[in-house]
């Protein structure tokens, strides 16, 4: 007489089937309110800019027609906008800095890697969840966010080429997610502390955030430069420009600062612009046009940089315990 084993339980049902196993499931129930909060965030921040799109074309519309509508609420665009710029700065402090520190502090690092999972590997799977989850809500509203502003972007007291825009659209608000986590990741796995990390991170990554937008910016595409008559108006190419700099320039090519001539009467002003014979203005600027090259670079770099720190972490991980 023969007996066959089965893995039904007694119950009579089958067992239902996981969409994860093994260390990919154990580190998404660890950090599963992360997560859901990360999801959460992204479904409610992609309905909230849908309803301010439509909100915005309603009165637009109305406004066409000839309906009195109140304008449209600029507070609301900029308590979007700092949400948005806020993104990045919350993964870092709350998803990065803890995702080592925190196992270190609490000791589950030592737990998991006395089994049967190696340092190295429980570290990448952690790191690839955080960054999967960074990516995907920074693509989300990255992506909900630009289908707004680029068709309406006239309506938005911002310039594009203002961090508040520029940041926040386009592949560039993902790379910073991305970024940001991985100096967050970093700096936990240096501190070793949580709440150390996080603070240290808070800080690092404003500075970053700064510096991003004053100077790094206006560097990733060369700049333009366009001539015009002195007293013309100003070129209608010029409309969504970015002045870089502006000058005043003699018929040699000779230029002077914008304020050479500025003179208190009309008539020293004309006096001091013959005297340097000055007939053109000279505008260096960038293009709207070259906004999306611009941005593509910025991401590189952003990138260049997740994948740099990234390997520093793994490189320490693999050389010295948890």
């Amino acid at each position: 007489m023969s007996t066959t084993t089965t893995d039904t339980p007694r119950t009579g049902r089958a067992p239902r089937p996981r969409l994860l196993h093994g260390l990919n499931w154990l580190v998404a129930r660890q950090h599963r309110a992360t997560l859901l909060s990360l999801l959460g965030a992204t479904v409610l921040g992609s309905i909230w800019l849908v309803y301010e799109r439509s909100r915005m074309k309603e009165i637009l519309e109305a406004a066409g027609s000839g309906k009195e509508l109140p304008a449209f609420d600029s507070n609301d665009v900029g308590l979007i906008i700092s949400a948005l710029g806020a993104l990045p700065l919350l993964l870092a402090v709350f998803v990065g800095a803890p995702l080592i520190a925190g196992d270190q502090e609490h000791g589950t690092a030592q737990l998991v890697t006395t089994q049967s999972v190696t340092r190295l590997r429980w570290v990448t799977a952690k790191i690839a969840w955080a960054y999967g989850a960074a990516l995907a809500t920074g693509v989300v509203l990255s992506a909900v966010f630009t289908w707004w502003w680029k068709p309406d972007r006239s309506m938005f007291m911002y310039d594009w080429s203002s961090g508040s825009i520029f940041d926040n659209t386009g592949p560039v608000l993902p790379a910073l997610c991305l970024f940001l986590t991985a100096v967050g990741i970093t700096i936990g796995a240096l501190v070793r502390r949580l709440l150390p990390a996080m603070a240290t991170t808070l800080v690092l990554s404003w500075f970053i955030g700064v510096f991003w937008d004053e100077r790094v910016i206006a560097n990733l595409a060369p700049t333009r430069t366009l001539v015009y008559p002195l007293n013309a108006e100003m070129p209608a190419q010029l409309d969504e420009a970015r002045e870089v700099d502006r000058w005043i320039g003699s018929a040699d090519g000779q230029l002077y600062g914008w304020g050479l001539c500025a003179e208190p009467t009309e008539k020293a002003s004309d006096a001091c612009i013959e005297k340097h014979g000055i007939v053109n203005n000279v505008y260096e600027y960038l293009g709207y046009d070259q906004m999306p090259a611009m941005q593509w670079t910025g991401a590189g770099i952003l990138l260049a940089g997740t994948v740099v720190l990234t390997a520093f972490v793994l490189w320490r991980v693999s050389r010295r315990p948890l």
